[in-house]
């Protein structure tokens, strides 16, 4: 497992940064499609509510490995008779490190609509009315009042939500992409040391989740300021 010419760790360190750039990108994507579907719940009409309610329902009831399979496989089922229209030939897919951060993105999304519509329900009616009554333009109080109020709430539940996204990242293996447990699997085959190989992989994960907790233990503290603790 050394650092040298035959040595294992650079290429965990590089599986690693695979697990953490994967998980990134599907929680950001994660995020964004959560701020649409709580809206819709809250301000949407009884259609786009209904969307948002069937959306959150299916992906957190179906396994997440199989809407990463439908990602990877159906992306390629569609973009192939497209890509043919263009004069292209063969099979075409999308990449397994897209595939697999959108895969993830789109089921974090579920759990990120939840978060967020709990969130905002939890910020007081009276804080918002008050920005009304001063005259705080819509786009001022979503940037003064109701994001900073709504994060306060929403950051412990994020995240829960980052803990989830980054466990799902081991699932994306099957795209082909060579993330930290793939790498653990590879080194493990090739050794005949699977120990050694699930054991540093397992202290990376929770490095990753130690250091990823405390910067969200400061963005709670920074969103919190002022409130006191009960």
């Amino acid at each position: 497992m050394g650092f040298g010419p035959r040595g294992w760790g650079m290429a965990m360190l590089a599986g690693a940064a695979m697990t953490i750039a994967v998980a990134s990108c599907g929680f950001l994507l994660g995020a964004c499609v959560g701020v649409l579907g709580a809206w819709a719940k809250i301000s949407g009409g009884p259609v786009l509510r209904t969307m948002a309610d069937g959306y959150t329902t299916i992906l957190r009831g179906v396994p997440d490995l199989l809407v990463i399979y439908l990602f990877y496989f159906g992306a390629g089922a569609v973009l192939t008779p497209i890509g043919r229209l263009f004069g292209a030939s063969g099979f075409i897919s999308l990449p397994g490190f897209a595939a697999g951060a959108l895969a993830i993105g789109v089921v974090s999304g579920a759990y990120h609509t939840e978060v967020f519509r709990g969130a905002f329900r939890a910020v007081s009616r009276g804080e918002i009315e008050a920005a009304i009554a001063s005259g705080m333009s819509p786009s001022l109080m979503l940037r003064r009042i109701i994001g900073p109020l709504t994060l306060r709430h929403a950051v412990p539940g994020l995240g829960n939500v980052w803990q989830l996204t980054l466990k799902e990242s081991a699932l994306v293996s099957v795209t082909g992409l060579v993330e930290l447990l793939r790498q653990s699997q590879i080194g493990a085959g090739s050794t005949r040391q699977p120990f050694y190989f699930f054991v540093t992989a397992g202290a990376l994960y929770l490095l990753i989740t130690a250091i990823s907790g405390q910067g969200f233990r400061l963005a709670e503290q920074r969103f919190s300021r002022g409130v006191r603790r009960a």
